[in-house]
């Protein structure tokens, strides 16, 4: 069996990694971590594979006590936090528990790696400051010594479909928006193979997107 913990369990991309493992793949276990966890109590009674934790991700015991046992953590959350303790609070968890992998949400355009007239646009959304937090969350797990995927996500829409392209940290991002399905995906692609996206900073987006200059809903 595999465990994973799934931070800021009750997001919506979060929720659609759970219910496909929950539903696909008998191997994985899930502990789901959420400020109010009865949120979730439903999903915890009808599946014996799921434990939930209530606390919150800038609480670093709470973090790292929830984090026993766990060999995945998925931070379903761009850390915007001024110190980045979102970050630091489960990079410290998994050291002292042992966790092998991390993988964490992010935002396109922190490398400058957006063109044209949507890079303009998108920076300008997100701010120096929104860009600079997650830009040094994807430091912090660069530096971490820790297997990691930071997922640098697009404008999200909820198409019901599985259609992105992954680029890597040196390339041009491609696609201006996705579906949280398809965001989903990858984060399962990576539970189920840890070695995929292994210590890269990728970017997800709808090919079809490319040369758009606003979100495409």
């Amino acid at each position: 069996m595999t465990n994973v913990i799934i931070f800021a369990a009750n997001g919506q991309i979060s929720r659609l990694v759970e219910d496909y493992l929950l539903t696909n793949d008998p191997d994985v276990n899930l502990t789901l971590f959420l400020r109010n966890s009865q949120r979730l109590a439903e999903l915890a009674r009808a599946n014996d594979r799921v434990t939930l934790a209530d606390g919150s991700l800038d609480d670093a015991q709470a973090v790292s006590d929830a984090m026993k046992g766990q060999d995945i953590a998925f931070i379903g959350v761009v850390d915007h936090e001024v110190q980045n303790n979102i970050t630091k609070n489960v990079i410290a968890g998994a050291k002292a528990n042992g966790v092998k992998r991390i993988i964490e949400c992010s935002v396109l355009g922190i490398y400058n790696e957006v063109p044209d007239e949507f890079g303009r646009w998108n920076a300008e959304m997100i701010g120096d400051a929104g860009l600079r937090t997650a830009r040094n969350a994807d430091k912090l797990l660069e530096e971490s010594g820790i297997d990691y995927t930071t997922l640098r996500l697009p404008w999200l829409n909820d198409h019901d479909d599985l259609n992105y392209k992954v680029t890597h940290k040196d390339e041009e991002y491609v696609g201006v928006s996705g579906s949280r399905k398809s965001m989903a995906d990858v984060v399962v692609k990576i539970v189920e193979n840890p070695d995929y996206l292994k210590n890269d900073s990728v970017g997800i987006a709808d090919p079809a997107t490319q040369g758009s200059d606003r979100p495409v809903y």
